[in-house]
């Protein structure tokens, strides 16, 4: 449980940690590309309002924001071409006093291809292009390149994310050698509520043998008696409890490798459907089970006699007159899966999750009648648990089943 229990805190810290740097990360990814199209977008339109050139520097500067601002160097620096199209959307004249790498016919190509995209503004490859239409039906088309402003980006993007694998990798690390201290209280407090148990249910044991002693010799000297017999049934009521909240309290404790072992988990179901074949069929109902041969586990053994007495305890208790039990013991890839099915009416669905809780019991009166006390699934739960596994319970077509599912290697 401790160990489920930092591996939860390390999981739910690492997942608040990426999910708040993916974000950051792609707002600033996003931003900087906007920000580098808007100024690419600011050039374009200037160009078009000055003739395909660029005025006095400053005439457009704007301190206010981020926008394309014009320097003595932006004539020289800036990279583009100017092509002027047909109504019919063929090219008229290109201009190319501006750009150095492109000849007629890969600016015709380029062109082609900025105009099967349909749009007025956008990329094709790194250049950045807007088409202004003209008065005559015609168009221009200023094409500006983009390879430094975009290569800028990706790096950024690259230098962001290479920050946010690190960060991420450092975290996980200290959480790693810091999580024990960070849940300490915890265990702590569990430890105490552990020993709590196991002291309480030894200091009661002796006013419980005093009282069942005191009963036995009212009972020799007066006789049988109606409340006698209340008593004591209430004694031996408390006595199992009492048994119950310490085999609880035991089974939640982490398992030490000297109490571990290999074992046949197939002998032990096959032992517990023999021993609960008689007790089924007293109460006039069936017992069938589906074994898979030679199933081997490691963990602690008694703990598995103690889950399928658990499991099928419940079922012939709460199994409905002449229904039939099923117990199933299978491998599923590199899990054991355990399951136990009977038909019970009256379960309420949306209760089903609560049937693991300490001392909840859906019928209290049918519960109290055959001694149960809210217990038993909390125990198979600690069970399951201690050794890596998760149990579920679903109601479908009038039958309950429960299925624990546990890691072959424990």
């Amino acid at each position: 449980m401790i160990r489920s229990l930092r591996r939860k805190f390390i999981l739910i810290a690492m997942i608040s940690l990426i999910g708040t740097m993916a974000v950051l990360c792609a707002a600033i990814a996003v931003g900087n590309h906007r920000a580098t199209t808007s100024r690419v977008d600011k050039a374009i339109s200037i160009l078009y309002q000055n003739g395909g050139t660029f005025l006095s520097p400053g005439s457009h500067s704007d301190p206010s924001d981020f926008h394309f601002q014009v320097t003595p160097e932006t004539p020289f620096e800036t990279r583009y071409f100017i092509v002027e199209l047909t109504a019919q959307k063929e090219v008229r004249s290109v201009d190319l006093e501006h750009i150095a790498a492109l000849d007629r016919q890969t600016v015709v190509d380029t062109i082609s291809q900025i105009i099967n995209t349909g749009a007025e503004r956008g990329y094709a490859d790194h250049y950045r292009f807007g088409i202004f239409p003209g008065e005559t039906g015609g168009s221009t088309v200023i094409v500006l390149d983009c390879f430094l402003q975009l290569q800028a980006a990706n790096n950024m993007l690259r230098i962001m994310v290479t920050i946010f694998l690190a960060c991420a990798l450092i975290v996980f690390l200290l959480l790693l050698f810091l999580s024990k201290r960070a849940i300490r209280p915890f265990v702590d407090n569990l430890e105490r509520q552990r020993q709590f148990v196991t002291d309480a249910s030894r200091e009661l044991k002796t006013p419980l043998a005093i009282l069942s002693a005191d009963l036995g010799l009212l009972e020799d000297s007066c006789g049988e008696d109606k409340w006698l017999e209340s008593a004591k049934s209430q004694i031996t009521r408390l006595d199992r409890l009492i048994k119950d909240l310490v085999e609880l309290a035991r089974t939640e404790e982490t398992i030490r490798e000297d109490t571990a072992e290999v074992f046949s988990i197939s002998e032990i179901a096959l032992a517990n459907a023999e021993a609960f074949q008689p007790l089924a069929e007293a109460d006039g109902k069936s017992l069938t089970a589906e074994i898979g041969d030679g199933i081997r586990l490691r963990g602690v053994k008694d703990n598995f006699f103690r889950l399928f007495s658990i499991l099928l305890n419940n079922a012939v208790k709460y199994c409905d007159p002449e229904g039939t039990i099923r117990l199933s013991l299978a491998v599923r890839g590199r899990n054991i899966c355990i399951s136990v099915s009977n038909p019970c009416g009256g379960v309420e669905p949306d209760q089903l999750s609560r049937y693991f809780d300490r001392f909840y019991r859906a019928d209290s009166s049918r519960a109290r009648s055959t001694g149960g006390y809210g217990i038993g699934l909390s125990t198979a739960k600690a069970i399951v648990a201690r050794h890596r596994g998760r149990i579920s319970n679903h109601y479908r077509d009038g039958i309950i089943t429960f299925t624990a599912v546990i890691p072959q290697n424990g």
